[in-house]
């Protein structure tokens, strides 16, 4: 076992966090799960989103037995969808070629859709104790800075190194434990700006903190403007007071999600909310701003209020009339969730 190991565990068995509520108990399916929500989104905003979803969810066949509404509406709100997706078809795969367990063999968990190698190396350590690295951000950056790393982490070169690091300082025994140290190491100390390098187990051998360079590494990525784009959001709401949602595409943002028709401007949204319903008027609410990692979208909502179904919507699978309190149970995209429980009361109600 490396000094860098010894150091770690000795560490985390005194500050290490060891009351997630994916360690207990500690099964593939937890890890797997809670591996895959830790996907960019940090670990306060995933307990009550991993807490709802296993009380609703707790085995992996219950996952693959689901639907996919069901599955999107316990992720909604933590974004980047693909990720439920990937979860949803690779349970589905389990129960259809591995009896409904998660693989212990390293290339069959690869094979599944969303598993990369670090996820894979991460249910494989946590779960079953077997010895493989893990390089998510947190421990990219620990070892970036430890041993002085430049270099963007994901450049080809760099990552190869940062594999090579994460291999050697992975120990045969307790490497449950280890994975979760360095993990835990990099969530609470070596955080990216203003990292606590006084309280770290590991500073008196760290590059980094020998050459001052914790505000260098790891090495920035180069910067690039963020475009901004502009949408019109339908909200189309009849006497009921229910609104028309429209199922989304395949393809793009909040893809296959449940969310409001858009337009590319108000006359255009007039246009199209004739076409699904009978109005007479429209309100303009608050303008607002979501942004996306790529783009910055900047929302207009059109309130149609009073709005009349019209027959053609039973013919359009992609459009439903949703009441308020069925809106839990769909897959919606956050601010559109926030948007239609915030809305005004119907004038004239």
């Amino acid at each position: 076992m490396t000094s860098f190991a010894n150091t770690l565990l000795a560490w985390f068995d005194d500050h290490g966090r060891h009351d997630l509520p994916w360690q207990h108990p500690r099964d593939a399916y937890r890890v797997w799960l809670s591996e895959i929500m830790l996907q960019q989104t940090q670990v306060a905003t995933v307990i009550p989103y991993f807490q709802r979803f296993v009380t609703q969810l707790p085995t992996l066949r219950d996952l693959a037995t689901a639907d996919e509404d069901t599955v999107l509406a316990l992720w909604s709100g933590l974004g980047y969808y693909r990720r439920a997706r990937f979860l949803h078809k690779a349970a589905q795969l389990c129960v259809e070629q591995h009896n409904g367990d998660m693989p212990r063999d390293f290339a069959a968990l690869m094979a599944l859709p969303g598993i990369g190698r670090s996820t894979a190396g991460a249910i494989l350590a946590q779960a079953y104790g077997l010895r493989l690295p893990i390089l998510d951000g947190n421990v990219k950056r620990v070892l970036t800075r430890f041993h002085g790393i430049f270099g963007h982490p994901s450049e080809r070169d760099v990552e190869k190194q940062l594999w090579q690091r994460a291999d050697e300082h992975t120990p045969v025994g307790r490497t449950a434990d280890y994975t979760q140290a360095i993990m835990d190491l990099g969530a609470t100390l070596c955080v990216r700006t203003r990292p606590l390098c006084t309280e770290c187990p590991a500073r008196v051998d760290c590059v980094a903190v020998r050459d001052n360079l914790t505000a260098q590494l790891p090495t920035p990525k180069p910067g690039k403007a963020i475009p901004t784009r502009s949408t019109v959001m339908l909200i189309v709401r009849d006497r009921e007071g229910r609104v028309m949602l429209q199922r989304r595409g395949l393809q793009g943002v909040w893809s296959g999600l449940w969310s409001l028709p858009e337009a590319e401007d108000s006359d255009s949204a007039w246009r199209q909310a004739q076409c699904n319903a009978r109005i007479e008027d429209a309100q303009s609410l608050t303008p607002f701003v979501h942004v996306f990692s790529h783009y910055r979208l900047q929302i207009q909502p059109l309130l149609f209020d009073h709005a009349a179904p019209a027959h053609a919507i039973a013919d359009n699978p992609s459009l439903r009339w949703c009441a308020l309190n069925e809106l839990p149970s769909l897959g919606l995209p956050a601010p559109v969730r926030t948007l239609l429980t915030t809305l005004p009361e119907p004038v004239g109600s």
